[in-house]
C-alpha cells in the first residue's frame, strides 16, 4: 500500500512539473539602459514617430524621438535594432476573469465568485493567479496589464491594476484595489425561449434591489463620514476610497434606463468617480453621459444588435460614436475565452469610424486613464513605465501583428506560452515539411 501511495505522490509531482513548464519563467528586472532603434512608434495619443529612439532604464522611458535628427551615443545602451517594425505601448484588459478562472467549465479552477450580495471587501488581487497558462496568450497579442475583476452578487468586490509578469500577485501588482464593482440589475428579463417565449419580462425585484443598492451606499457614506468607528465594518470599510474619490465605482449597466437611473442615483449621492461598464445601450444616452462626464469602457464590439431595429453593425461603430461626442471610452471583453483578441476588436473599430491612431487609444492611454494609471503608462512618453510592444507588422490587424519583443516595466518578457512551446516540440518530432 505504502508502495502505491509513494507512485502516486511520484506521479503527481511529476505531471505538476510538466504543467509548471509549459507557463514562461519571470524575468529579473532590468539590469541596464535600453534602447529601441529606427521602429515606427505609435505613441498611444494620436503621435506616431517614424525612425524613432526609445530608450528606457530602471523601468521608466528615459528617452522618446526622431532617432533621424537626434545626437546619441548607443555606447551606453543595449542597442536593439527593430527597423520596419512597430512599437506601441502595452495594452491594457480591463474588467476580466485572467488570473481568476483557468477552465470556466471546471468549477475547481473558478475563483472570481464570492458567497453574498454585498461584498466590497472582496479583493481579486489575493486570488490573481499568475502561474494561469491563459496569461502568456494576452501578453504575445500585446496585452501587458490587466483589471482582474470579482464577480457574482450586486457590490462584486474590489479589483487590482495587474501586470501580466511577476511570481506571484506581489510582484504583479500594478495597482492595488483600484475600484469597486456594481453590478446593477436587470429591470428585463431576457425572453425565455426554451418556454415558448418571444418577449422579455419585468425584473420583479428590481425596485427592491435599487432601494438596497441605495441603503449600502447611504450606510458607507455615514460610515466613511463618522472617523474612527467604535466597531469595523469591513464591507464599508472597502467603500471609503468610492465615497471620498480614491477610487472608482465601476457600475456595470447595459440598458438605457439602468444606465441613467444608476448614474443619476450615485451622482446624487456625491460618489465622484463613477465609470459605467458594459453599457450597450450608451447609443441611446450619450447626452446624459455627456452630461455627468462618465467614462465608458465597451464590452463584446462583436456582438449582435440589441433591438431588431439597430443598424446590424452598430456594435462595431458605437466606439467610434461615443469617442467623436467627446466621451471618453476603452474597450474590454469580459469572457476570459476571447479577451486575448482585445487588438482586434480596436481594429474593428478602425474600420468603423476611426483612424487607427485613434482606435488604439481606446485600448492604451484611454483605459490607463479611465483606471486611474495614465499618469504611469498608456503612452510612449518621457517619464512613463518602460511597458512596450515591437510587432513586425500592424498590432491592431490580426492578419499581420507578431509580436517579437514585449517590456513590463522595462523587463522583456518570454512570450513563449503552451502553444508555442507545443508547436516546437511536434515541429521538432515530424520535422518541418514546408
Amino acid at each position: 500500500m505504502r508502495a502505491i501511495l509513494n507512485s502516486a505522490i511520484i506521479g503527481l509531482c511529476l505531471i505538476s512539473t510538466w504543467v509548471m513548464a509549459q507557463v514562461p519563467e519571470p524575468v529579473k528586472s532590468q539590469e541596464g539602459p535600453i534602447i529601441l532603434i529606427n521602429a515606427t512608434a505609435h505613441l498611444g495619443n494620436g503621435e506616431v514617430i517614424e525612425n524613432s529612439a526609445i530608450a528606457f532604464e530602471d523601468g521608466k522611458i528615459t528617452l522618446v524621438g526622431d532617432a533621424r535628427i537626434m545626437r546619441l551615443d548607443l555606447s551606453k545602451y543595449k542597442v536593439i535594432e527593430i527597423a520596419g517594425k512597430h512599437v506601441y505601448p502595452g495594452l491594457i484588459l480591463p474588467n476580466t476573469t485572467l488570473g481568476l478562472e483557468e477552465i470556466s467549465a471546471v468549477r475547481s479552477t473558478r475563483d472570481h465568485t464570492e458567497v453574498g450580495e454585498m461584498t466590497p471587501n472582496v479583493r481579486s488581487l489575493v486570488a490573481y493567479n499568475t502561474d494561469s497558462e491563459i496569461i502568456a496568450t494576452l501578453r504575445y497579442n500585446g496585452i501587458l496589464l490587466a483589471q482582474p475583476t470579482p464577480r457574482g452578487g450586486i457590490v462584486t468586490g474590489t479589483s487590482s491594476i495587474m501586470m501580466l509578469e511577476g511570481w506571484n500577485w506581489e510582484d504583479a501588482a500594478y495597482l492595488e484595489d483600484d475600484g469597486v464593482h456594481l453590478d446593477w440589475p436587470s429591470k428585463m428579463f431576457g425572453a425565455r425561449w426554451w418556454m415558448g417565449e418571444s418577449t422579455g419580462r419585468p425584473n420583479p425585484r428590481y425596485d427592491e434591489t435599487v432601494d438596497r443598492i441605495k441603503d449600502f451606499m447611504m450606510d458607507a457614506k455615514a460610515y466613511s463620514e463618522v472617523g474612527s468607528p467604535n466597531a469595523t465594518n469591513l464591507k464599508l470599510e472597502a467603500m471609503k476610497g468610492v465615497i471620498n474619490g480614491d477610487k472608482r465605482l465601476f457600475v456595470h449597466a447595459d440598458a438605457r434606463d439602468e444606465i441613467i437611473q444608476s448614474v443619476s442615483m450615485l451622482k446624487s449621492m456625491g460618489i465622484p468617480n463613477v465609470v459605467l461598464v458594459g453599457a450597450r445601450d450608451s447609443y441611446y444616452c450619450m447626452s446624459f453621459i455627456q452630461e455627468h462626464d462618465v467614462p465608458v469602457l465597451i464590452d463584446q464590439v462583436h456582438r449582435l444588435p440589441s433591438r431588431e431595429d439597430e443598424d446590424v453593425d452598430l456594435s462595431y461603430k458605437l466606439p467610434a460614436i461615443l469617442y467623436k461626442e467627446g466621451i471618453k471610452v476603452g474597450l474590454t471583453y469580459p469572457r476570459l475565452q476571447n479577451s486575448r483578441n482585445l487588438p482586434f476588436f480596436a481594429g474593428t473599430v478602425a474600420a468603423y469610424g476611426l483612424d487607427k491612431e485613434e482606435a488604439l487609444q481606446l485600448v492604451t492611454s484611454n483605459t490607463a486613464d479611465i483606471l486611474g494609471i495614465g499618469e504611469t503608462t498608456g503612452t510612449i512618453a518621457e517619464g512613463k513605465d518602460a511597458n512596450l510592444i515591437v510587432s513586425e507588422g500592424d498590432l491592431l490587424d490580426m492578419r499581420t501583428s507578431r509580436v517579437t519583443h514585449a517590456f513590463i516595466t522595462g523587463r522583456e518578457v518570454n512570450l513563449d506560452g503552451k502553444q508555442q512551446m507545443l508547436y516546437d516540440r511536434f515541429k521538432r518530432k515530424y520535422g518541418d515539411n514546408e
